[in-house]
């Protein structure tokens, strides 16, 4: 054996055995380089083919974003104690993924719109995926049907309202852009996700909505057939003229 190939074998072994001794994480790292060594092909933390910026999800590949934000989501620090309160539905607006209370609260302290040290750490991976697609986002705030002081200032709708717009400006400041956002809703009450437990914490939420980018119909060209007969018939009615 040539002295360069002795070398070059024993630097892989000693590479292979460094992986084996290494974290999962480093250890996804180096296989993504390998599979793909410019980065041009990661999207929503996927091998998908096409960089985020021009992949579009329409009705056909909505499912495929929503797995995908699952695998990603199990990053997040503290997933165990968020992944019964993270649910995501593909609807017919797009791609709902809600994140409901929990009785002590899981991602806004109780009755505000202060957020959660842990709500703010999922909000910023989900800002950080959904910022590379071209998808409008709409945002939603929900609160149970716990009335505040009669005579308040302050109530359920401005609770949902100001929730949505708390997440939509974290958000923003960590991936999503600013013309990515179209609405901001608060419904206070009038949405409940259990209408037969009106106090139920699950109902008070915050959603996401990913919609569909409609694929473009096909643009007929000038001078098509339609325009080849009507001009047909004219000439032959001049002609019989």
């Amino acid at each position: 054996m040539a002295y360069a190939d002795f070398v070059t074998a024993m630097m892989a072994l000693f590479i292979v055995l460094w992986l084996l001794n290494s974290s999962v994480k480093v250890q996804k790292a180096v296989g993504g380089y390998f599979k793909d060594p410019t980065g041009t092909s990661k999207m929503v933390g996927t091998d998908m083919v096409g960089a985020g910026e021009n992949f579009v999800v329409n009705k056909d590949n909505m499912e495929q974003l929503k797995e995908q934000l699952q695998k990603s989501i199990r990053e997040v620090p503290k997933f165990d104690k968020l992944q019964n309160h993270i649910d995501m539905t593909v609807t017919n607006e797009g791609l709902r993924i809600e994140l409901t209370e929990s009785a002590a609260g899981t991602f806004f302290d109780s009755g505000s719109a202060r957020m959660s040290g842990d709500g703010g750490d999922l909000l910023k991976m989900l800002a950080q995926e959904l910022g590379k697609l071209p998808n409008h986002i709409a945002m939603e705030g929900h609160t149970d049907s716990k009335p505040y002081p009669a005579g308040a200032a302050y109530g359920n709708w401005e609770l949902s309202a100001g929730r949505a717009n708390a997440a939509r400006r974290l958000m923003q400041m960590n991936g999503i852009r600013e013309d990515q956002v179209t609405q901001v809703r608060g419904f206070a009450d009038q949405q409940l996700r259990k209408a037969d437990a009106p106090l139920d914490p699950s109902n008070r939420r915050i959603s996401l909505i990913v919609q569909y980018l409609e694929k473009k119909p096909a643009i007929e060209p000038e001078g098509g057939e339609k325009a080849e007969g009507e001009g047909g018939k004219q000439a032959g009615e001049k002609k019989k003229e």
